[in-house]
């Protein structure tokens, strides 16, 4: 990146190479939407090339990274306001869909209600989750690309799988309701 901010601006593309695959899957599974997903990453290499001036270069250029996919995504949904919604419910007929045709697969119907109990998460909660046990970016990382502490990062990460944990299973315990009828 000290090579694209000098003026060797070709270098960006060996940096989008490395990391489109992790920007990708960060936005896909913050939105469950493929071109979605692919224009924010997109978005978010035009915004390093906008602000290539800023980096400094004193952290790792992943989190500098992240903390521009972050600004994108919240743009995005500060200008489409019901757009998370939309996506979230599209997801979930795919879902449905999925499970109708996978019943006899049980790990199929947990790693999909896991995921609607995820889509439930608020933006931000979902974030936080998904940067630290998706993407594996350490506390430190994710305090410093969300602008607060490692200590508020741990305590909100340890809220935020409560809420999981309780979300998930209020998705058994209807799953099992319906069953019973």
């Amino acid at each position: 990146m000290l090579q694209v901010k000098a003026g060797e601006t070709q270098k960006l593309g060996l940096l989008y190479e490395r990391h489109k695959k992790a920007l990708f899957g960060f936005y896909y599974k913050m939105c469950r939407s493929v071109s979605l997903s692919e224009d924010l990453v997109q978005t978010v290499f035009i915004k390093i090339l906008q602000s290539k001036h800023t980096f400094v270069g004193n952290g790792q250029f992943i989190t500098w990274m992240f903390h521009i996919a972050r600004n994108v995504m919240h743009d995005h949904y500060r200008k489409h306001k019901h757009a998370h919604l939309h996506v979230v419910e599209e997801a979930g007929d795919e879902v449905a869909a999925h499970q109708d045709t996978a019943d006899k697969f049980d790990s199929e119907q947990t790693i999909a209600q896991l995921f609607k109990a995820i889509d439930m998460l608020s933006i931000d909660k979902k974030e936080l989750l998904i940067m630290s046990r998706f993407e594996n970016l350490k506390y430190r990382e994710i305090a410093e690309i969300t602008g607060t502490t490692e200590g508020a990062v741990k305590m909100k990460i340890r809220r935020t799988l409560i809420e999981l944990r309780d979300r998930y299973n209020q998705l058994q315990t209807g799953d099992s309701h319906v069953a019973q009828k």
